[in-house]
C-alpha cells in the first residue's frame, strides 16, 4: 500500500468482508433498480429482510428446540429466497439445505446447520450495516 492510498487497511478489509458475505452483482442489480437512490431501494430492501429475520429467527430457535421440522422447514423456505434477494448468496444456501434436512427427516446434522445459519445471519446483518453506511 503505497503512502497516497485513499484507504486505509481497514476499509479495504471491510469491503472485502463485505464481497465475501454478500453478492456484489446483486448488490448492483438493486442499485440498479434505483440509480440515483432516491427510492431508497436498497435501504428498504434491508430494512425488509432485517424485520424478516427478528420476526423468523426466534421461530428458528423455537423450532429446533421443540423439534419442531414443519416450523423449522416454514422457516428456512421463508428466508430463502429473501436472503438471495440481497445477495446473501450463502445463507441462502444454508437455507436450502436446512431445507432439504428437514424435508428429508434428516435432522442428525440439523444442529451444525442451524449454528451456521445463525453465524451467517450476524455476518449478513453486518454487512448490510457496512454497505447501507457506504451508500449513504
Amino acid at each position: 500500500m503505497t503512502v497516497d492510498s485513499r484507504f486505509d487497511d481497514r476499509e479495504c478489509a471491510a469491503r472485502a468482508d463485505v464481497a465475501a458475505v454478500l453478492d456484489p452483482q446483486a448488490l448492483a442489480r438493486l442499485r440498479e433498480l434505483d440509480p440515483d437512490g432516491q427510492s431508497k431501494l436498497l435501504a428498504r430492501v434491508a430494512q425488509a429482510f432485517a424485520t424478516s429475520v427478528a420476526r423468523l429467527l426466534p421461530q428458528m430457535k423455537t423450532a429446533f428446540e421443540a423439534g419442531d421440522v414443519a416450523a423449522i422447514h416454514h422457516v428456512a423456505h421463508t428466508l430463502k429466497s429473501s436472503s438471495a434477494s440481497i445477495g446473501a448468496v450463502r445463507l441462502s444456501q444454508l437455507c436450502a439445505d436446512i431445507e432439504a434436512m428437514s424435508r428429508d427427516g434428516r435432522v442428525e446434522r440439523l444442529a451444525d446447520a442451524i449454528s451456521a445459519f445463525e453465524s451467517e445471519i450476524t455476518a449478513v446483518q453486518a454487512a448490510l450495516k457496512q454497505t447501507l453506511g457506504d451508500s449513504a
